[in-house]
């Protein structure tokens, strides 16, 4: 008898495990997801095209949030930028180039500084998405996944200048001044909606 009551609590115990089979949720430390060593490789795959040099014809400037739990992701400097290039410098205050580079080392797409602020700099007047960048930090973006959290187990939200945003994030424009949040697990009482 006292072996069926274990066995039966042993089932129950099995059966409450879990998250619903909706995916990771948002417990722990705030992610770390840091700029990945292969930006050139990952700017093609982003549909981009390197540079040897910064080209200031179409130049505009969005600004990325992302929340954990309310607080902040840090959005890594050198995104898009190939940091082993030496004409790349590296310092407190960020990364960016010294010179022009032998061979392409910079995306037309990239963050200089762990500020968050998404620089489009480029001779082609087209606007990039969000999605390209996340391409580019390697870190996956979808309406139901940012990196390993994935809904419904945990909850994920998109605002694009503080207003909610439901169509596919990774086609959000980078246009100029564009504040843009992605909120992890329990959002902030307020969502940033302008860029700093």
């Amino acid at each position: 008898m006292a072996l069926r009551i274990a066995a039966a609590c042993l089932l129950l115990l099995a059966g409450c495990g879990g998250d619903g089979g909706g995916g990771s949720e948002a417990k722990g430390a705030v992610p770390d997801w840091p700029a990945p060593p292969n930006a050139m490789e990952l700017t093609r795959g982003a549909g981009l095209t390197p540079e040897s040099a910064e080209f200031l014809e179409y130049h505009v400037h969005a600004h990325l949030d992302v929340l954990f739990n309310g607080d902040r992701v840090t959005v890594p400097a050198g995104i898009g930028i190939d940091t082993t290039n030496p004409a790349v410098e590296s310092d407190d205050r960020g990364v960016g180039l010294t010179r022009e580079c032998d061979i392409p080392c910079i995306s037309p797409l990239h963050t200089h500084a762990t500020d968050g602020v998404l620089h489009t700099e480029t001779k082609t007047p087209a606007p990039n998405n969000l999605g390209q960048f996340f391409v580019q930090w390697d870190v996956k973006l979808d309406a139901s996944c940012v990196g390993e959290f994935c809904a419904p187990g945990t909850p994920i939200g998109f605002y694009v200048d503080g207003d909610a945003y439901d169509g596919d994030p990774r086609e959000i424009e980078l246009s100029d001044g564009r504040e843009i949040a992605v909120a992890i697990g329990t959002p902030p009482d307020e969502i940033p909606s302008e860029f700093p």
